[in-house]
């Protein structure tokens, strides 16, 4: 056979299959950012979240991940999203500064136990409309907190208060900057990816960060002293742009709202919770210095925690907002949500 004869009959072919290969394409491919490791327990719970947005969608709907901050950086995600360079994103409040006020009233000291009932409350929070007007800007598909942040450190320990004074701390959001220069420490800010080699390298001497961070970012390598103080928590959201949203038929609408709000909330709290558990089995079992939350640590840390959210619904009070109804309001939440 000759080239030409191959060639049309090669055409004619694939003329004939095209149309069979088209029924198997998505109708719309998602591009969701991420920070977190491709391989951590993290990335992989969103990617069953897309796996399980495809399946229901019969193929229709495709989520193509990109991970370790390599679509966007972390501090730019929800930025992203709004300008689709991104049209999913999982992300960390506080990396927007001054964006999310009152959904960082979940990050106070002692609001979060657990990651499960954090998410718990903040979902609500958002439902009932407490603060869903921080989130115009972009679609919200669920929100959701790691358990609570504590400190860890390398060669150095913490017990006291007046121990932190001078430690170069990184701090993930300016709620915990401002107990951090309270403490006299000097808050340093950076997302988590970036701790690992700051701490190595003696940029900083330690970090305030829950167990799962240490475990996902491999902290424990570089971190031997640690200490449980219940310092804050995390909000964390997966969010999309509103017009990649508002585009879809109406049926691919209903199954990403299936794929919203407090099941996969709780689906992803889970997550976080089971890596706190194996973080602190790890770090206990490679024998470093762990420095619990007891009642003679917790009397002397209370007056400086009590002293940050007063200082924090102040703040909030005096721009007008309301923060100490929102408080107050996640208080209350976090009673049932233990339950």
């Amino acid at each position: 056979m000759n080239f030409k004869k191959w060639a049309s009959l090669t055409a004619a072919t694939y003329a004939l299959l095209a149309p069979l290969n088209l029924v198997h394409a998505a109708d719309v491919t998602l591009r969701l950012a991420h920070p977190w490791p491709g391989n951590s327990d993290i990335s992989k719970g969103l990617s069953a979240w897309a796996d399980s947005l495809t399946t229901a969608s019969d193929g229709r709907i495709d989520v193509e991940l990109y991970p370790a901050q390599t679509l966007s950086k972390a501090a730019k995600s929800y930025d992203a999203v709004i300008s689709q360079i991104a049209d999913v994103a999982a992300t960390v409040q506080g990396y927007t500064a001054n964006r999310f006020l009152l959904t960082q009233v979940v990050e106070l000291p002692g609001v979060v136990d657990t990651a499960a009932q954090g998410s718990c409350v903040l979902q609500q929070l958002y439902d009932e409309g407490d603060i869903k007007d921080e989130y115009q800007d972009t679609h919200v598909l669920f929100l959701w907190t790691n358990g609570p942040g504590h400190l860890h450190l390398k060669g150095k320990s913490v017990k006291k208060p007046e121990d932190m004074a001078g430690l170069r701390i990184r701090r993930p959001t300016t709620i915990v900057g401002q107990l951090l220069e309270e403490l006299e420490a000097q808050p340093v800010g950076m997302p988590a990816p970036d701790t690992y080699q700051s701490l190595q390298r003696g940029v900083i001497d330690g970090v305030a960060m829950s167990w799962d961070g240490v475990k996902v970012f491999r902290l424990n390598e570089v971190a031997d002293h640690h200490t449980e103080l219940n310092l804050y928590s995390l909000s964390f959201m997966l969010t999309m742009n509103k017009r990649v949203y508002e585009s879809l038929p109406a049926d691919l609408q209903d199954i990403i709202d299936q794929h919203s709000g407090h099941k996969w909330s709780q689906f992803m709290a889970n997550i976080f919770d089971d890596l706190d558990r194996q973080s602190v089995q790890e770090v206990t079992a490679m024998k470093q210095t762990i420095t619990y939350f007891n009642d003679e640590i917790k009397a002397a840390w209370k007056p400086v925690l009590d002293g940050v959210t007063a200082s924090y619904l102040s703040e909030l009070e005096n721009k007008g907002m309301p923060g100490r109804q929102v408080y107050n309001r996640a208080m209350k939440l976090s009673a049932g949500c233990n339950i």
